[in-house]
């Protein structure tokens, strides 16, 4: 008898289910996906125990007949292919038709459907990939799918799930990413009964976002305006974050491909480059992007979770994304706001709080981007507008409540040191509106960007390091060093792209010794720091001479910023491009030419910095991606002293 044989259908459910349900996730992954091709427009997910125990998904899609409820169960069987010509265009997200047989195989699932088209129904259930009944049943339109006891038949792979907490983790990122992929429709999560999540449809993604993260994070984000690259091929949307918005991994960036969730490297690096020089290299950015395409234009046909994507001209699509967020940020400048006193900021790890869920693998989960950042206060509601009289005090008699705890100075309440008798009521002393209304220019709403930046006046320098400004939309603080170091860094760049660099030659040429692996890297390195104004040559053994450096480098940085240029062609050259390497150069020749702090500074220089600063390209931070600037806007400075 030979060796060779065919397994059965239930041993290949079962291969194939390891390949597609990993996890509770998983399976809510491949029924969302179904329920959303079917046209589902409410969509709720009910979960116990983390999905061990029950995972229900309910929709009101165009639902099955009786005779394709039965096939949905047989391998690879599907409506959404019919030719090997539409693997060229999938326009779907599901298409493999592995996904239900391979759930039956591994739980008991019931599959509750009907189609508009028949008046009753179908009711199937199947354990462990056996068929145990088919029978008809009084339904409404849409299907419903009860999975439980997943991989009771499969305790090898059972045991090796994670707690419940970390598993509705994963459930729970999921199920919030496809809802802000789409929109339109209503999303609910419920776990053990209590709701977790629940949106309704909304006519914008930043409605969307505002229902998922809140106004506080909304505040971080920077819309991405439409843009369409590539003769119309391509289209990308979305949010980013400010630069000052530092994330320590990636789990914070949210990809979609014709709205299908994804992870795709190209399109993570394409992020990295376009914040490149704008925060420092071991961070990174929040992003909500959506890439739109013909479906020709990319193969979601190379993973079995359909979680991984080919582009057919990937270079292409990584330029455009690269491109479209660098100048999205360019154009719109976005400056951080400094936190209010008394604002913590939050650094809560996962245990910290009941209710922050752990780290998904499909992304972060919603809750981390709560707490890991520093979150300004939003502006209270407009009850109308302040009034222009002043008004003198008067006592006004009203009830109290039991004194509290501690001193509050909130809303004009008296300070209650003692117990009051019993049917003795204080007295409340009014406070007169005495700021009269604000003059013309000065914007409580100001935008969230650096284009005033012409318009500040200089008040003077705190600790000879920070210039301290006045602007018509709050109070600014500068740091010197920094600001200046990001001029000079683009004004090296436009040099270096003019071919043009301002030199100044050596009276006596400086020698450096170099180690072995330095000597290495200035070979490979040594045409690059021609161009951005080093003039150098080998002189003897492991020694180079430095004969000339560019105008701004002073003497006494000119061997640092060597040994340091060096140091980053060790560590990046093989891993960033040549553009990138060269940015890196100049930034770290801005660096050591840029003013130090303890340095005082006087008016003219102070003016000569804004008006440089404002006419950058990116004022909002340096090169190394530290913030130049914090504004306390004037909204923030009335709210302190309880003007608003």
């Amino acid at each position: 008898m030979g060796r060779i044989r065919i397994l059965s259908d239930n041993v290949a459910n079962k291969i194939a289910a390891g390949e597609v349900v990993e996890r509770p996730a998983s399976v809510i992954k491949e029924l969302l996906e179904n329920s959303l091709d079917a046209g589902s427009t409410d969509i709720r997910v009910e979960v116990e125990s983390g999905g061990r125990r029950l995972l229900r998904i309910v929709d009101n899609g165009c639902g099955m007949l009786r005779d394709d409820a039965m096939l949905a169960f047989e391998r690879h069987a599907t409506s959404k292919l019919s030719n090997v010509d539409q693997l060229e265009a999938i326009a779907t997200l599901g298409f493999r038709g592995e996904a239900l047989p391979s759930i039956a195989s591994v739980s008991r699932l019931v599959l509750e459907t009907r189609s508009a088209d028949e008046p009753t129904g179908t009711r199937v259930e199947i354990s462990g990939g056996k068929l145990l009944g088919c029978e008809e049943s009084a339904l409404p339109s849409g299907t419903t799918i009860t999975v439980r006891d997943l991989f009771f038949n499969v305790p090898a792979r059972k045991k090796f799930l994670r707690s419940d907490q970390t598993e509705l983790a994963h459930i729970a990122s999921l199920v919030t990413h496809y809802s802000l992929a789409h929109r339109e429709k209503s999303f609910e999560l419920t776990h053990a009964g209590k709701e977790l999540l629940r949106v309704t449809p909304v006519q914008s993604d930043r409605e969307r976002v505002f229902q998922v993260f809140g106004a506080d994070a909304l505040e971080d984000l920077v819309e991405l305006p439409d843009r369409t690259g590539g003769q119309g091929a391509f289209q990308l949307s979305g949010f980013i974050s400010r630069p000052q918005v530092q994330k320590t991994n990636r789990n914070s960036i949210f990809l979609f491909v014709n709205r299908r969730l994804i992870r795709d490297r190209l399109l993570m690096h394409a992020i990295s480059a376009a914040y490149y020089n704008l925060m420092p290299p071991a961070c990174y950015p929040f992003a909500l992007l959506f890439v739109d395409c013909d479906p020709a234009e990319v193969d979601v046909n190379v993973h079995p979770s359909k979680t991984e994507v080919r582009f057919r001209n990937s270079s292409y699509v990584h330029d455009y994304v690269r491109d479209s967020l660098r100048a999205t940020l360019i154009e719109q400048r976005p400056v951080p706001s400094a936190p209010p006193p008394g604002t913590p900021f939050l650094t809560a790890t996962p245990g910290q709080s009941a209710t922050r869920l752990p780290y998904s693998e499909f992304t972060q989960t919603i809750e981390n981007f709560r707490y890991d950042e520093a979150r300004p206060v939003l502006p209270p509601p407009e009850d109308g507008q302040p009034s222009q009289s002043v008004q003198l005090p008067e006592y006004t008699l009203r009830p109290v409540a039991p004194p509290p705890a501690r001193f509050d100075f909130s809303g004009g309440e008296p300070i209650t040191m003692d117990p009051q008798p019993a049917g003795v009521e204080p007295l409340r002393l009014k406070i007169p509106d005495t700021h009269g209304g604000f003059p013309a220019g000065y914007d409580l709403d100001a935008p969230q960007g650096m284009v005033s930046l012409d318009d500040l006046r200089v008040m003077g320098q705190l600790h000879d390091s920070f210039i301290i400004a006045a602007g018509r939309d709050g109070l600014w603080i500068i740091d010197q060093h920094v600001a200046h170091e990001r001029i000079l860094f683009e004004k090296v760049l436009a040099q270096q792209a003019a071919g043009r660099v301002e030199q100044q030659r050596l009276l006596l040429p400086i020698v450096l010794q170099l180690t072995p692996s330095q000597q290495v890297e200035y070979e490979r390195i040594a045409d690059d720091l021609a161009l951005a104004g080093f003039e150098t040559e080998p002189f003897g053994q492991r020694t180079i001479a430095v004969k000339a450096a560019p105008a701004d480098l002073g003497t006494g940085d000119l061997e640092r910023a060597i040994f340091e240029i060096l140091e980053i062609a060790e560590t990046e050259l093989r891993r960033v491009s040549v553009e990138d390497f060269r940015r890196g150069i100049a930034a770290s020749v801005a660096c050591r030419a840029a003013i130090k702090i303890n340095m005082r500074l006087d008016q003219t220089r102070m003016d000569y910095l804004l008006r440089e600063l404002a006419r950058t390209q990116y004022p909002m931070s340096c090169p190394h991606g530290r913030p130049v600037a914090l504004r306390y806007t004037t909204r923030e400075i009335l709210r302190s002293f309880h003007r608003i």
